[in-house]
């Protein structure tokens, strides 16, 4: 049995971000039909090195889509070991046979997909009328959310902080260069909050880093770092004020934004207004009024992964230029 490999380099040169958040939007219809197969994430905690692996399964039923994606997150990777935090691989499969399809290098694919769900979320909860955005963290994430919500968003300004200010300014830099919206960067998370329609925050914080006080009325958060247990970057207070939407309840619950704030019963499922999918189903309203506080917590969704995935295997098949490996 022969199987095709694709390579960073081979998903890079195939990756469009237009499509991408075009994809994305199709797949959260398909969870909102209830047309998709996803258990939860499974997570085994290195904690000696304060990391973690997590394998995400996923199998779209109206597409014959199926795979799974195992990555991880090391934070300390970049400093220690000059190895990016996050690394993934994803495994496409026949659903007919079971057979595998494919064997791809999945971290562009994870950046992507996580910055499209963003934009995604962006265009059915943000004021229509936005035009700026501040990007907490400015590391392998704030990239393609930039690009992303660059595809839904008449960017006027882009207001960026980093704990380590060189990572903000080298971001601002290429982002100017690349899509010539103006972007500067600030010396503290305050200064990319209080004058923005629009925020993400993409850090793996495990204490919150966004202040109540800082949330003005008709802001949209997009509350993209917390994706395990424990990990939290917006003041609990925030939440009480805001509509919040999921990517996934279940998820959500056990690894997302609300994880801590529903285990200090600061906040109750109930509090939850809706899923992603829901929404753009029309199965529920998105952002009803111009001063609604709006936050979308995302864990990021197997079924993201392995739509994408799909997509850049197909298109490297046209292309006839495969690297095959006999297993």
């Amino acid at each position: 049995m022969e199987i095709p490999v694709l390579s960073d380099k081979d998903v890079a040169d195939i990756m469009d971000m237009s499509r991408v958040v075009e994809l994305i939007e199709i797949v959260f219809r398909e969870k909102g039909l209830k047309r998709v197969q996803m258990p939860p994430k499974v997570y085994l905690f290195f904690d000696k090195y304060q990391g973690d692996l997590r394998a995400m399964p996923a199998y779209l039923e109206s597409l014959d889509i199926a795979g799974v994606k195992l990555v991880n997150s090391h934070p300390m990777n970049p400093n220690l070991y000059n190895l990016p935090t996050v690394m993934a691989t994803i495994l496409l499969f026949d659903p007919k046979t079971g057979r595998p399809l494919c064997i791809m290098n999945g971290t562009l694919i994870t950046g992507a997909r996580t910055g499209a769900a963003a934009a995604v979320a962006t265009k059915y909860l943000a004021n229509p009328d936005a035009t700026s955005i501040g990007i907490i963290g400015a590391g392998f994430l704030a990239k393609f959310h930039i690009e992303a919500f660059s595809k839904i968003v008449d960017m006027e300004k882009i207001y960026i902080y980093d704990a380590v200010k060189p990572k903000a300014e080298k971001l601002a830099k290429e982002t100017e260069e690349r899509l010539g919206i103006k972007t500067i960067t600030v010396d503290t998370p305050r200064e990319a909050i209080e004058p923005v329609d629009i925020l993400a925050t993409l850090t793996p914080s495990r204490k919150p880093i966004v202040k109540n006080e800082w949330i003005h009325e008709g802001m949209h958060i997009n509350a993209m770092g917390a994706d395990a247990p424990g990990k939290q970057e917006l003041d609990p207070e925030i939440l009480k004020r805001a509509k919040i939407v999921v990517d996934d309840v279940e998820q959500a619950i056990h690894s997302g934004e609300i994880n801590v704030p529903i285990t200090q019963k600061i906040i109750s499922i109930k509090d939850i207004y809706a899923e992603l999918g829901e929404i753009v189903t029309g199965i529920k309203k998105g952002r009803e009024t111009d001063k609604e506080i709006t936050i979308f917590d995302s864990t990021g969704l197997a079924i993201q992964d392995v739509i994408v995935a799909h997509y850049i295997y197909t298109k490297a098949l046209e292309r006839g230029k495969v690297q095959k490996i006999s297993l």
